[in-house]
This record gives C-alpha cells, sequence and structure tokens, in this order.
C-alpha cells in the first residue's frame, strides 16, 4: 500500500509542475520519469537485500526503456519529477530529497576521484535545469535553482539560484529579521 501511496503522490507532482500533465492515467502511462521511478523503486529493494546483479538489469532495461538512467543504490525522496527526461543521469550514492524538478539531460554523479559518497546530495524543493552536471559529493541546499547547463562542484546556500559552467551564486532569497529594525527609521532606498 506504500508504494502504490507514494506513486500517487509522484503522479499527482507530476500533475501540479507540468501544465500538459493532464489527468493521473495519462501521467502513469506516458510519462516516462513514472516508468523510471516504479522501476528504481523494485531495483531498490533488491539492492537493498544485496541481490545486485539482477538491481542492475533492471535499472539498465529501465534506462533502454526510459532515457533515464537511475542506479539502484541511490535514494530518491517522493515527488521528483524529471520533465522530459531523455539523458538524466543518478548515481549510485545521490540522494534526492522531496519535492525536486529536473529537466532533461541532467547529471548527479561524482568526479572519478572519490570513493564512498561520491555523488550530490539534493535537499527538498529544488529545481535543476537542463543539461546541468552536478558533481562530486556536494550538497544542493533545500530551495537552490540551478541554471541550465551550469556545472555545479561546490555546496549551495539554501534558496539560491546558481549558474554558470563552475556555477556561482547569481541571487539568494534575503531573510530580514525584522526585529532588528524597529527602533530604525527606514527610508525607501533601504527597500529593494
Amino acid at each position: 500500500m506504500k508504494f502504490l501511496k507514494e506513486i500517487i503522490y509522484d503522479i499527482d507532482a507530476a500533475i501540479e509542475k507540468d501544465p500538459a500533465a493532464r489527468n493521473r492515467l495519462e501521467v502513469l502511462i506516458l510519462y516516462p520519469h513514472i516508468k523510471a521511478i516504479i522501476d528504481h523503486k523494485i531495483a531498490k529493494a533488491l539492492y537493498k537485500r544485496k541481490m545486485f546483479f539482477i538491481a542492475r538489469l533492471i535499472s539498465n532495461i529501465s534506462k533502454f526503456f526510459t532515457g533515464i538512467e537511475i542506479h539502484p543504490g541511490a535514494t530518491i525522496g517522493k515527488g521528483l519529477f524529471i520533465d522530459h527526461g531523455m539523458g538524466v543521469v543518478i548515481g549510485e550514492t545521490a540522494i534526492i530529497g522531496n519535492n525536486v524538478h529536473m529537466y532533461h539531460g541532467v547529471t548527479l554523479g561524482g568526479t572519478g576521484k572519490e570513493t564512498g559518497k561520491r555523488h550530490p546530495t539534493v535537499e527538498d524543493d529544488v529545481v535543476i535545469g537542463a543539461g546541468a552536471k552536478v558533481l562530486g559529493n556536494i550538497l544542493i541546499a533545500k530551495g537552490t535553482k540551478i541554471g541550465a547547463n551550469s556545472v555545479v562542484l561546490r555546496d549551495t546556500q539554501p534558496n539560491s539560484t546558481v549558474v554558470g559552467i563552475r556555477a556561482k551564486e547569481v541571487r539568494r532569497e534575503s531573510v530580514v529579521n525584522v526585529e532588528e529594525y524597529l527602533d530604525k527609521k527606514i527610508f525607501n532606498e533601504m527597500i529593494l
């Protein structure tokens, strides 16, 4: 029953994030990322039971049919939406939080130099643009937006926007503590 509830949550997340999605049945049958997530859940269960070969076989068959490669060792939260999906690669030690939105061509990969935890951790409510490469054992903080074709090699700050090759932060949502300003005059120039 938990499996079914998780799939329904994932389908509803796709309907919420994709204006082209019309209903649950359409998303279940026609959206490749849902098939990839279902296959991943099966492969992950086998992987946890140390049935590595069959888990990888399911992962490879899924990649063939969906264009989305998710290693059975990856940890994926609920509500992952992979828009269009083709060319997405999610590595073995990657951890993806809840309600993450990825576009096609995204890689959550390693740098080739590390052992152990070598793939990114992506926290909740992150958006990763098309073609972005997020590499190494780094933390993509909650609410981060990663621009298309960016190469992210360092941790991000919560609610930031990073872009570029060797991505740099270009914007961070600031939180103002009003109590700091209660005894001061605030001028219009101070408001952005």
